[in-house]
């Protein structure tokens, strides 16, 4: 295979202003330090497990199935200044809290209602002598809710320590007061609207002349607001109550999110006004005179997530139209390169202001916002309107990025760096893609949460995933695709891959109970797809939607012989989570169903060989028709050792020259890149990151969906490099469960060195390598209570705890 170079040019002016942008426009701290915000990690106060002594509240008069804004606010007095003062929430569906009138914190964290979260903070810091308030609005958007939005009724609970002085809790005659926000609607968009399957809820309109302004404030008048009911099934639970309920609250284990000012680059377009940027800059306001259409192009000048601000005076029946978009079209609906913004135009969700002339307004979103290119369609009437201020609120899981790949290639550092942003991009209360549908999907979260242990090493997020994925479980025994959501959708590969997720971190994080907690829903995957292999020993009769990729000749992204007979493909996933359960189930020491599992794998292997397998050809076709061919289905055979290993590298060459085949996009890749290394090929690694320089070079700043014409501009499905960086380049990868035993096998390809860090459970991973011609030199540092091999040029060394030179 002839190798492609990675071109520079073009991608090099990219990340140089890429860099430099994101680096000076984000992450002012904007979140309450002085707020203790409590990250119990899943563990329950003992007097939440059962009964909680507050009561679910709600509007008594209002509709609380459709879409509405409560206001809850309740003042109470303080003699002294409390050393503690904590307090339990949470909302259907979501909340964000105040104190005197200060932004505290938004939630609750993404779960069920059988799973339902609250969250746990100490207010001390922002209470004073004297009267206080503490405020709640409360959002349900309905019908019109995004898919992930799992709801009951909308009402919210709050819920003291009784040591507090004071008792804030929620329920019958509580002194707390709420009030509808009629200034609040919903703008429900649908899919064709937006030229994609759209799934990630409604706009949003605030009708200035009728929210409650300064409703948060303690001098507010609030004697027209009413006492709150009680919610329908007002019993505040957790999962140790003895009788049914709706809600069973069960505590946060995810750290609350960052939430960062991040102010836009530039105006990249202004029509009906010369518009000077200072608004942006937070430096000045701009004025629309009165009577006056205008229209501002906002360029982020990078993929972004979470929800501006946008603060504004005057401006009696003016209204303003802010439409987020990830990149902007020409009138074939084509983005081009996403840096050009002539001739284009934008489509997007968007939200409506209706000022109503007053001061010092302002508007934030409840909905999450995906964006670089946000656009302000504003008209005034009769009153000239200020924009005084309009940034984004970065908010995202906080990620750090404590692992490092330096080479001396710019390509790669600028892939890196595009991939994590990706990743952090795609990283909330759960794994998502930010901009249609904010749904986490096991697909896609595998590969997310592998990237995020090995780049961060934080792995609370990836086993709030395993854990919602376990709860998503129907009947038949099959996770659902992706939970949470109201919308039911199974794909039964999905769900062996949920069973390969906990396999990764089997061996990347040391935790055997964690994972033993799971033994009985993989049990239940594998029977169901056990029941499936028939008397030639391969799954048939599938059912669902067997999704493997988006790749041309996969129909619906299913392989040829999935729905109507026989799957090589289908049958080699089925037959890799075998081999990964087996090994999970092994280790802890369930051995019976270990020999069971292999046994399984051997035969449906066996039976691939057998029934699809061309010798003429050297490769595995599709079905038994040996018709249709696929990199897909013999990139699996490589990693099943359905091919023996001593002819898995002619095969890997095959896979990559013969063009004929049913490609791989850039999810699929990621299995394509594990099959490289297993065969023996990883130093063409990085010359195989085409997919990923050609978005670069058209001007993404994250990378996408897909290849061709992609809906989604991040999906960290495509963020897989972070991880590769690291296990075929770096080679480091982990031997033994536990990452108890660490392999370091480089492959430098056309590099001369690098540098490479990675978190481990018990410290950091450090490679530092140089190569000239076939000698090797440079350190290697494992963590205390480790060991491994180091592996180059078919020879191995043994390794130890700490630092060590490396000449060979």
């Amino acid at each position: 295979m002839k190798k492609q170079e990675l071109a520079i040019g073009t991608v090099n002016k990219f990340y140089l202003s890429f860099c430099l942008l994101f680096c000076l426009s984000t992450f002012s701290v904007f979140s309450q330090e002085s707020v203790v915000k409590i990250n119990h990690e899943g563990k329950e106060f003992t007097q939440l497990k059962h009964a909680w002594t507050s009561q679910w509240i709600t509007h008594p008069t209002e509709s609380t199935l459709d879409a509405r804004k409560f206001l809850f606010r309740r003042t109470f007095d303080l003699k002294a200044m409390p050393e503690k003062f904590i307090v339990h929430l949470s909302a259907d569906n979501r909340y964000r809290l105040f104190v005197n009138g200060k932004y505290i914190i938004s939630g609750p964290s993404s779960s069920d209602i059988n799973n339902y979260r609250y969250e746990t903070i100490d207010i001390a810091n922002e209470l004073i002598v004297g009267k206080n308030i503490i405020a709640a609005e409360v959002v349900n958007f309905g019908e019109y809710r995004k898919a992930s939005s799992m709801t009951f009724q909308t009402a919210f609970i709050l819920q003291g320590e009784k040591s507090n002085p004071v008792d804030l809790n929620t329920g019958k005659a509580s002194k707390w007061k709420v009030i509808n926000d009629e200034g609040f609607k919903s703008i429900p968009f649908v899919s064709d609207s937006l030229r994609g399957y759209y799934a990630a809820g409604p706009g949003e309109k605030l009708i200035s002349k009728k929210h409650q302004w300064g409703w948060k404030e303690i001098d507010y008048d609030d004697v027209n607001w009413l006492e709150p009911k009680l919610a329908t099934v007002e019993f505040a639970v957790g999962r140790g109550f003895l009788y049914g309920s709706t809600w069973y609250l069960v505590p946060r284990s995810i750290p609350f999110l960052e939430e960062s000012v991040q102010r836009f680059n530039k105006i990249a377009r202004s029509v009906g006004i010369d518009a000077n940027d200072d608004f942006i800059k937070g430096k000045g306001s701009i004025t629309i005179p009165p009577n006056k259409k205008v229209s501002l192009l906002l360029d982020q000048s990078h993929h972004t997530i979470g929800h501006p601000e946008l603060k504004y005076s005057k401006g009696k029946e003016s209204r303003i139209k802010v439409t987020y978009s990830e990149a902007m079209y020409d009138k074939d609906w084509k983005k081009g390169n996403r840096n050009e913004v002539k001739g284009k135009h934008i489509l997007g969700y968007y939200d409506i202001i209706e000022p109503d002339g007053g001061m010092n307004r302002e508007f934030k979103p409840f909905g999450q916002k995906t964006y670089r290119f946000v656009q302000l369609d504003i008209e005034t009437g009769e009153e000239a309107l200020l924009i005084d201020d309009f940034y984004g609120v970065y908010t995202a899981y906080p990620f750090k990025e404590n692992a490092k790949f330096k080479t001396d290639n710019e390509v790669l550092t600028q892939i890196w760096d595009a991939s994590w942003l990706t990743l952090r991009n795609s990283a909330v209360e759960s794994f998502i893609d930010p901009y249609y549908e904010q749904l986490q999907y096991v697909g896609d979260t595998r590969i997310e949460a592998i990237v995020s242990i090995s780049v961060d090493g934080d792995d609370r997020l990836m086993r709030k995933a395993i854990e919602m994925f376990d709860n998503s479980r129907l009947p038949n025994g099959l996770t659902q695709s992706r939970y949470p959501s109201y919308i039911v959708q199974v794909i039964p590969t999905y769900s062996l891959l949920w069973v390969n997720m906990l396999h990764d971190y089997h061996m990347y994080k040391n935790d055997d109970e964690f994972v033993r907690k799971f033994i009985p829903g993989m049990k239940n995957v594998m029977d169901w797809w056990t029941a499936k292999v028939d008397k030639n020993d391969m799954p048939t009769n599938m059912e669902w939607w067997n999704f493997t990729d988006w790749a041309q000749g996969y129909p619906n992204g299913i392989p040829p012989g999935a729905d109507d007979g026989y799957s090589a493909s289908v049958a080699l996933q089925f037959v890799k989570t075998l081999q990964n359960a087996a090994r999970i189930f092994s280790d802890l020491g369930y051995n019976e169903e270990a020999e069971k599992y292999l046994e399984l794998e051997k035969r449906i292997r066996q039976s691939v060989v057998k029934n699809c397998f061309v010798k003429e050809k050297g490769m595995f076709a599709e079905t038994p028709n040996k018709k249709q061919f696929s990199q897909h289905t013999n990139i699996m055979a490589i990693l099943t050792d359905a091919i023996p290993k001593e002819d898995q590298k002619a095969l890997m060459h095959n896979i990559l020259d013969d063009k004929d085949l049913i490609q791989t996009t850039i999810y699929y890749k990621f299995y394509l890149f594990e099959a490289l290394q297993k065969s023996g090929l990883g130093n063409l690694y990085s010359s195989l990151l085409q997919n990923w320089t050609n978005q670069l070079d058209q001007g993404l700043t994250t990378f996408a969906e897909t290849d061709i014409n992609p809906r989604s501009e991040c999906h960290a499905w495509s963020a897989s490099p972070n991880y590769h960086f690291l296990k075929v380049v770096a080679g480091i990868y982990p031997l033994s469960k536990n990452f108890e035993e660490i392999a370091i096998a480089p492959h430098f390809g056309d590099l001369k060195g690098f540098e490479a860090v990675m978190p481990h459970p018990n410290g950091d991973i450090v490679v530092n390598l140089k190569k000239k011609g076939n000698k090797v030199k440079g350190e290697i540092v494992l963590p205390k209570g480790t060991t491994g091999i180091f592996k180059f040029n078919n020879r191995e060394i043994k390794l130890t705890e700490g630092k060590q030179i490396i000449k060979q």
